[in-house]
């Protein structure tokens, strides 16, 4: 059974940082993409990173690109994401997801959350200014 479980989130200042993290099982995270997104209250699902299953491609959405970075452990099956810099703006539940048929790419920003077949568990990431 794939399993997408995300930790981590918590109330912040701007400027500060979390670490969040996505435990995954049923599936390997070097065998398929995932992908964070995040929902922000009144907002559409958005795509923010997503990490390559083929060579380890990192991507990000523009708004997050030099305070967000995702890695990888394969031997723990775990995907990160570190978020320095927190804006307000970043308020929103984070969620881990992947989707065999998919390929991570550039276009993370505009991926319809529709389209992604698995989901885990959102996490909340409270920014205050």
């Amino acid at each position: 059974e794939v399993q997408l479980q995300a930790f981590g989130g918590g109330f912040v200042q701007a400027g500060g940082s979390l670490r969040l993290s996505c435990a995954a099982s049923g599936f390997t995270s070097d065998d398929s993409a995932i992908a964070w997104f995040r929902q922000a209250p009144g907002k559409e699902r958005e795509g923010v990173s997503c990490i390559s299953s083929n060579d380890g491609s990192k991507y990000y959405r523009d708004s997050v690109k030099g305070r967000f970075t995702i890695s990888r452990d394969n031997a723990e099956n775990t995907v990160y994401l570190q978020m320095n810099s927190l804006k307000p703006e970043d308020t929103a539940v984070y969620y881990c997801v992947t989707d065999f048929e998919w390929r991570c790419g550039a276009d993370i920003a505009t991926v319809r959350a529709y389209a992604m077949d698995y989901w885990g568990k959102g996490t909340l990431v409270t920014v205050s200014s």
